[in-house]
């Protein structure tokens, strides 16, 4: 396949005529002063409102016809009269009547024709004044849309792709949901991008990975991109339930009804054992990211805890590896929308960037930096590519401590055994709090106070060599950075926000919908710690990802965990610590057994990604440096809650 420029700016032949002529009639200081952006010089108030039914081609709820997905349209009513085509911005959707969208939980509603009266959220507001037309998609077998939810499978893309096709003239819609007047989008230039949060940007990101015609741009928001590691990773379950759990909670009453034999293939498909079945292949899109034509732009909160950062990495670097042009925001947040951590800022961004990719406007967001990461609570910084340049891996190593059960971490080969027993009451807060003090329930290793900043940025891994006592044993490795900073409060229950009562309106309102929310202000704590990157495994997986067995106890196996990608700076004076541990409660489920694990340090390693490799780790924890701290208990954020089972956008 060859490779994609970074960008490629599109020009509709009139847009590009008009510029060629401005240019010749202009002086340049005018030339200089023509607007560079779609302007809201449309009426919002006026816009057309319609629904149309769109076939997917397949019957779900097996009633003998094809499901057919509901789609919600606001569009410029003046585009329409001039016979003027215009892009579209799509939000397909399961929450727009079980849950709702965003911070306050809106859900559509319609008025007495069935049009849709509020449209969740502000992208209508805002966009359709400037000339684009929003849609709003009921996956199937949710609100108005026939079939049955399958999480992530077949039916959910299929519901999404489907409309992405009729836009572009390669699928049939109707104007009611079972009559035979078809509707045509002939209103459109046939150029669509898709957004969403959480399972909305979930299906972006599925939707790209069909490699479907007319899809420009995707800006998928804490979105899942294989719904195995949703609910396990390396066969160590997330959750104490599985898809079907979620397909019942958000079905429509009526697909609740039809849809029994999509809830119990969705039970046998994911079984408790944490093996890779066939139902994880069709809802896994990084292996499809050859597929993705889109442009890609990523927000992830990288202490989100719901749609784990996991998701991020191998998405990313996947897209990557296949040309695929890309943004990305990571913030200090949970699962939080960049609307509701960075409202002004994002809106400005998000504008320009479907502006440059829909309608083909040269305005320099190409040619900005990729990344934007939170650093400190609405303190952000750049970087020209992610990961940045002169990223490479460092293979860090334990070794036991001058004090029993404290050991260190450094670049040569540790020595000698450490040992823990699973304890399923504690946490990464809990070990974190402990780690200058020997406790039975982890093995953590620290380097000494660093003499510069040293920056990590990617995924890292963490290889462990252990013998089990009991035939059932789940690891946890986690990376922190030790010493004071101001955090978002990521496990408080706005996840790092707080929501205020004064609200700030972006574009016009109607009686029905209003642009104006609440604001935010960031939720912050003081902390002694900051658990940066985690992973997790069944040591039954020891000999493959995919498929688990029982351990022999007093056996040695060997298997390497993936840690979530992240990009923090470990300050100077701050130490980095490594902690291997059992059960993360509240973020794993604990085995069958309560193990104690023996680790062999000498083939033991974490590979970490650091702007300039191991000799920035070399320098940085060489020289002059402060003192180690005394053992002390150490102060972070509370201990995790038990996460969302459901991925939704709303707090």
């Amino acid at each position: 396949m060859p490779k994609r420029t970074r960008f490629t700016t599109w020009r509709p032949l009139a847009t590009a005529a008009t510029a060629a002529l401005l240019a010749t009639l202009l002086t340049p200081a005018a030339a200089q002063a023509a607007p560079r952006g779609s302007e809201p010089v449309y009426s919002y108030e006026d816009a057309i409102r319609e629904a149309v039914w769109v076939d997917t081609g397949l019957d779900g709820d097996r009633d003998g016809k094809h499901d057919r997905v509901a789609v919600d349209i606001v569009r410029p009513r003046e585009t329409a009269r001039q016979g003027r085509k215009v892009p579209v911005i799509m939000d397909a959707s399961p929450y727009y009547s079980c849950c709702g969208r965003g911070n306050e939980s809106q859900k559509k509603t319609y008025d007495a024709q069935g049009r849709v009266a509020q449209m969740p959220l502000y992208y209508d507001n805002y966009f359709v004044p400037r000339g684009y037309a929003f849609v709003g998609v009921d996956l199937a077998g949710t609100n108005r849309s026939d079939g049955c939810v399958d999480v992530g499978g077949r039916s959910d893309i299929q519901s999404a792709k489907a409309v992405v096709d009729w836009l572009n003239g390669h699928a049939k819609a109707y104007t009611t949901r079972t009559g035979s007047t078809r509707a045509q989008a002939g209103w459109t230039n046939g150029r669509t991008g898709m957004i969403g949060k959480s399972w909305d940007g979930t299906i972006a990101n599925g939707v790209a990975a069909t490699g479907v015609k007319g899809l420009k741009t995707i800006v998928p928001i804490s979105a899942i991109s294989s719904w195995y590691d949703y609910y396990f990773q390396q066969g160590a379950p997330l959750y104490d339930s599985g898809p079907e759990w979620l397909s019942d909670y958000v079905d429509s009453p009526d697909a609740r009804a039809k849809c029994a034999a999509v809830q119990q293939k969705l039970v046998d498909g994911a079984p408790r054992t944490g093996d890779w079945t066939p139902l994880w292949t069709e809802r896994d899109y990084v292996k499809a990211a050859r597929k993705v034509e889109a442009s890609v732009f990523l927000i992830h909160g990288m202490q989100d805890l719901n749609v784990r950062m996991k998701h991020v990495g191998p998405w990313w670097d996947a897209l990557a590896k296949n040309g695929v042009e890309r943004k990305i925001w990571l913030s200090q947040t949970g699962h939080v929308d960049p609307f509701d951590f960075r409202r002004g800022a994002w809106v400005k961004t998000l504008h320009r960037w479907f502006d440059h990719e829909l309608m083909g406007i040269d305005n320099g967001v190409d040619r900005e930096p990729m990344a934007d990461i939170e650093r400190a609570p609405g303190q952000w910084d750049t970087s020209r590519v992610w990961p940045p340049s002169g990223t490479r891996t460092a293979t860090l190593r334990p070794d036991r401590g001058t004090q029993a059960g404290v050991g260190t971490l450094g670049l040569h080969r540790g020595h000698g055994t450490a040992s823990f027993t699973d304890d399923p009451k504690l946490s990464e807060t809990d070990w974190a709090a402990r780690i200058d003090k020997p406790t039975p329930e982890k093995a953590g290793f620290v380097t000494r106070p660093l003499t510069r900043d040293l920056r990590m940025s990617g995924s890292s891994e963490v290889t462990v060599t252990a013998t089990p006592s009991t035939p059932t044993a789940h690891l946890s490795a986690v990376l922190v950075d030790l010493g004071p900073a101001t955090i978002r409060d990521y496990a408080d229950a706005g996840e790092g926000i707080t929501t205020l009562t004064d609200r700030t309106c972006w574009g016009p309102s109607t009686p029905a919908d209003s642009s104006c929310f609440k604001e935010t202000k960031a939720k912050t704590a003081d902390v002694d710690y900051t658990v940066v990157s985690r992973g997790w495994a069944d040591l039954g997986n020891h000999a493959s990802d995919h498929k688990g067995s029982p351990l022999t106890p007093g056996k040695r196996y060997t298997i390497t965990l993936d840690l979530a990608a992240t990009d923090h700076v470990v300050p100077k004076g701050h130490r980095l610590a490594l902690i291997v541990a059992g059960t993360d409660q509240g973020l794993i489920d604990p085995p069958a057994d309560k193990p104690k694990l023996t680790l062999d340090l000498s083939r033991t390693s974490a590979r970490v990604p650091f702007t300039g490799g191991a000799t920035a780790f070399a320098r940085a924890t060489t020289g002059a440096a402060t003192a180690t701290p005394d053992a002390t208990f150490l102060d972070g954020v509370r201990e995790p809650r038990t996460t969302h089972r459901v991925p939704e956008g709303a707090q």
